[in-house]
């Protein structure tokens, strides 16, 4: 066996860090996810840098801002020929490319929404995708691909990418490590046509009681495609919620195939989502595009982010850093003993740094930053303890959150004189993260000039919703 550690990473769509019983929701039934943080490390404040599918994913896999790699909203597959086919991350160097390179072996099952749907992934060994076949339901029959061939398949989604990836646990190569990635997708809308025993759990309970129910203050997109879940409050967070419980059985199966090929102690499991989600939160059903102007609230922007690995992860960790992808980007890396290129590591310029140190208490972590930013498109959040600023380029409008006394997000203190300091403060930070982290041609600010890219108009489209 290789001395390396194996690394599984659960990458799931649209699911909310509110949404784990791990992260103190007390309805929700989720014993797996909720036993990998109780024996291991929950960060308490991980973020997606950009609330939206592609990018969000792109940050992840690259470990850079999308005002580096480019792609700065979600790509809608199956509508544009010229989306599909166009090479997004051309130039980029990916988690799994950097991971084969130093002697993993790597597979992906499930989503992968960053373009050539169908096609096989080079950065990949092999792969099980859905391909560009929007919009779906998750369950019946349709056309799936593997290693670029389709295959039809029968069942839930969240089934099969399981039973894709426990079939790659029985047969990977002893004598080199592995990256699995498993996508999954239950998650994400329709919320709808999810296992009736899991959703029928939840029907009684008080779940709309557990949203916020105040409104954002910007309005709100009134969407075809989520009208019906806007006007079905009770029943469609039923379903969301079974959606979850059964990507939790899913994480189990995937779990006991680990521990039954005795793999646990030489294994990393790392579980989160590529960004946040509101259902009903705010009066919002969806993510950072659920509303224009665009959000930044704290429910699209927080991922669940969770990582154990039994013998080298020290158990029941609440991790209270800033942390995002492009730092889990940079974690992984490390535990798996990647070393890069100085002349590589300053080509990338890569704004993330690794946590792998606390997790196993060789290091303390020493000056981590104090703030979160993330983007989308033209507008750009930072946040400390207290305060959130968001700006909207060029014209706004602009927020500033008190999120000590306001966590709703209801009150906007950004005209306030008393207020100009702070504001002037983090905008400051702010801009000088973008002039250290934001390639000249892939700026956000310029994003409304970048091509092929669903920019706002096409948000009131209702079959771009991905």
């Amino acid at each position: 066996m290789t001395d390396k550690y194996n690394i599984i990473l659960f990458l799931t769509d649209d699911h909310a860090q509110w949404a784990v019983g791990a992260y103190n929701n007390p309805v929700i039934n989720t014993p797996n996810l909720d036993y990998l943080a109780n024996s291991g490390a929950l960060m308490e404040n991980a973020y997606s840098p950009t609330p939206v599918c592609s990018p969000g994913r792109a940050c992840l896999l690259t470990g850079r801002m999308a005002s580096q790699h480019g792609l700065h909203d979600y790509l809608s597959s199956g509508v544009d020929d010229a989306i599909d086919s166009h090479e997004w991350l051309r130039g980029e160097m990916l988690l799994p490319d950097l991971l084969k390179k130093s002697g993993y072996k790597t597979y992906l099952s499930g989503k992968w929404h960053l373009g050539h749907e169908a096609k096989p992934k080079a950065d990949f060994d092999h792969t099980f995708t859905m391909g560009d076949e929007y919009p779906f339901t998750h369950d019946g029959k349709r056309s799936f691909f593997e290693d670029g061939n389709p295959v039809e398949e029968v069942g839930y989604k969240t089934q099969i990418f399981t039973e894709k990836a426990i079939d790659y646990l029985r047969q990977h190569d002893h004598d080199h490590p592995f990256f699995l990635q498993v996508g999954y997708i239950g998650t994400h809308n329709p919320w709808e046509g999810h296992p009736e025993r899991l959703v029928n759990q939840y029907r009684n309970q008080a779940l709309t009681d557990k949203t916020n129910k105040s409104s954002y203050p910007f309005g709100i997109q009134n969407l075809e495609s989520t009208l019906h879940y806007r006007n079905n409050p009770h029943e469609s967070l039923a379903q969301y919620y079974g959606a979850v419980s059964h990507i939790d059985e899913k994480v189990g199966q995937i779990l006991d195939a680990v521990d039954s090929l005795e793999l646990k102690e030489n294994t990393l499991i790392i579980y989160t989502s590529d960004h946040g989600l509101n259902c009903g939160h705010h009066g919002i059903w969806g993510k950072g595009n659920g509303t224009l102007p665009l959000n930044m609230v704290e429910e699209s922007v927080r991922v669940p982010l969770i990582l154990n690995h039994p013998g080298n992860i020290l158990p029941n960790q609440h991790c209270f850093e800033f942390v995002d992808h492009t730092d889990l980007f940079q974690t992984i890396l490390a535990y798996a003993g990647v070393e890069l290129d100085q002349s590589f590591i300053q080509e990338r310029n890569y704004p993330g740094r690794s946590f792998a140190s606390q997790l196993t208490h060789e290091l303390p972590l020493k000056e981590w930053r104090k703030h979160q930013i993330c983007e989308y498109g033209d507008v750009r959040m930072i946040r400390n303890q207290q305060w959130k600023l968001i700006r909207r380029y060029p014209n706004g409008p602009n927020e500033l959150i008190d999120l000590i006394k306001d966590p709703n997000e209801e009150v906007n203190l950004f005209l306030q004189v008393e207020n100009q300091e702070i504001i002037q403060q983090l905008t400051t930070i702010l801009d000088r993260h973008f002039t250290q982290y934001a390639d000249e041609t892939n700026n956000g600010l310029n994003v409304k000039k970048l091509p092929l890219q669903n920019h706002t108009e096409a948000w009131r489209d209702p079959r771009n919703l991905h």
